[in-house]
């Protein structure tokens, strides 16, 4: 299945927004895992160590799927992102399996 990457950039001030929905944000990535999609999940750290932005690298079908999945996510629906960049993803170390 195809691996895709989200890179999502916060918006200026978005931290109560990112905490307010951060439960649903996780909700639909433990879904992704509970399925095997899920590859990689984390937040982006300014220089203090505050969350400033998301890396998710999922698979999905297809590209659409990819797309409906991420305009979706809480995050993104509630404006958490400033801006967001998905992009299909080859894998090449680790060996894929």
């Amino acid at each position: 299945m195809p691996l895709f990457v989200l890179y999502g950039r916060d918006a200026a001030g978005a931290l109560p927004l990112r905490l307010e929905h951060r439960p649903a944000h996780l909700a639909a990535l433990a879904a992704l895992e509970r399925e095997g999609r899920l590859r990689f999940a984390g937040p982006l750290l300014d220089a203090a160590g505050q969350p400033c932005g998301s890396v998710v690298i999922f698979e999905a079908g297809e590209l659409a799927a990819a797309q409906a999945l991420v305009r979706a996510d809480a995050y993104v629906v509630h404006g958490v992102f400033a801006s967001y960049e998905l992009h299909a993803l080859r894998q090449v170390l680790p060996a894929a399996q």
